[in-house]
């Protein structure tokens, strides 16, 4: 089943990342099932990214433009792990405890997923929006 993702964040004037065809099979029938999918996909991506091995890696005027617009002009390596494979099942639990701990909301459509265990029904070309939460900077007292 093909649907439309679409990644934002509160603050940003752009969408970080545009409407993104992701291929599901088997369809998901709960927003747990949901993030899940997605979440294996996007690993699967990252790592595919990792094995490329371009010898010279440059932006286009267009990259970096679009990428300064989000904040951010970058390479896309990730410096965090050192160029080391994402480890899929320490991020599936993490994107399910995050979406639990509110930190990021999905919407299906116009509509919504609230509770991890929500029954959905993904239609052909639907289109799913998360909108990561930032939090603000300073004391909790």
């Amino acid at each position: 089943m093909k649907i439309f993702v679409n990644v934002k964040q509160l603050g940003k004037r752009r969408n970080a990342v545009e409407d993104k065809e992701v291929l599901l099979d088997p369809v998901p029938g709960t927003v747990t099932e949901l993030i899940v999918a997605i979440v294996i996909r996007q690993v699967e991506e990252y790592n595919e990214r990792l094995e490329q091995n371009d010898l010279l890696k440059y932006l286009t005027d267009e990259e970096i433009k679009d990428r300064a617009t989000t904040g951010k002009v970058s390479f896309e390596f990730n410096y965090n792990y050192n160029g080391l494979p994402a480890d899929t099942e320490k991020a599936v639990r993490n994107a399910l405890q995050s979406f639990e701990d509110g930190i990021f909301r999905v919407f299906l459509n116009e509509e919504e997923l609230e509770s991890s265990d929500q029954i959905i029904d993904l239609k052909e070309e639907d289109k799913l929006t998360f909108i990561r939460l930032t939090m603000l900077a300073g004391r909790m007292w």
